[in-house]
């Protein structure tokens, strides 16, 4: 009966393991797709500049690779919401980890209102409400605070990686932001599109990596993950 017991409880423990790994997995599906997403798209619009458009624009009201970037990218938000739980499953109470979790997932959300509900119009077309609400919900503080929350948890190598990110991170939007204001009077734009891409592939690429730390780490649940 003992070893009965033992055999259902270690096929219980397995189980929730390749669950939580496949949670974290979806971290860097996730983070994989919205670049993927970007090329394709920017490729598909005919006339697109990838040095002075935005992302954004590539689902704006009007755009023709709006319904599939809306898409794509709500796919990629999921992902995400995944990867948070994974990392909540694996955080075994501990506090920053969970916080962590509870940030990633703020972002996901947050991304889904922005992809879904408030795309900015093209160019050339006077803002409206949903314009306004697309640069609230752009502000985002929900990577910030995951990076600095990555930066203090880890005390390997990773912490530097998340710190590098935190500064390549502040150092784009610093030099975007007076760029991306130019958008609503359809003003000429150069190296706003590169800009932004650096900053929105550092995070993306960070929350890969992250996934790929936890999943490598993931030995078993009382891990320190240090």
């Amino acid at each position: 009966m003992k070893s009965l017991k033992k055999v259902i409880h270690m096929d219980t423990v397995n189980a929730h393991k390749k669950t939580i790994n496949l949670l974290l997995t979806c971290g860097i599906l996730g983070a994989f797709l919205y670049p993927l997403t970007d090329i394709i798209a920017g490729i598909l619009y005919k006339g697109y500049s990838f040095n002075e458009q935005t992302v954004s624009e590539l689902f704006a009201i009007g755009a023709p690779t709006s319904k599939l970037v809306v898409t794509l990218f709500t796919i990629s938000s999921l992902l995400f919401i995944a990867f948070a739980l994974g990392i909540w499953l694996l955080s075994n109470g501990k506090r920053i980890l969970r916080a962590l979790s509870v940030m990633i997932f703020g972002n996901a959300v947050n991304s889904l209102i922005l992809w879904n509900y408030f795309p900015m119009h093209m160019r050339g077309i006077e803002p409206t409400f949903t314009d306004t609400m697309h640069g609230i919900l752009a502000i985002n503080p929900f990577v910030l605070v995951s990076l600095i929350l990555g930066a203090v948890y880890f005390k390997n190598w990773f912490r530097y990686y998340s710190i590098t990110t935190i500064l390549m991170l502040l150092v784009m939007v610093v030099f975007a932001v007076p760029k991306a204001l130019l958008v609503y009077e359809n003003s000429p734009t150069p190296g706003l599109g590169i800009m932004e891409r650096a900053s929105q592939y550092g995070h993306q690429l960070w929350h890969a990596v992250l996934a790929i730390v936890l999943l490598y780490r993931h030995v078993d649940f009382d891990t320190t993950i240090k």
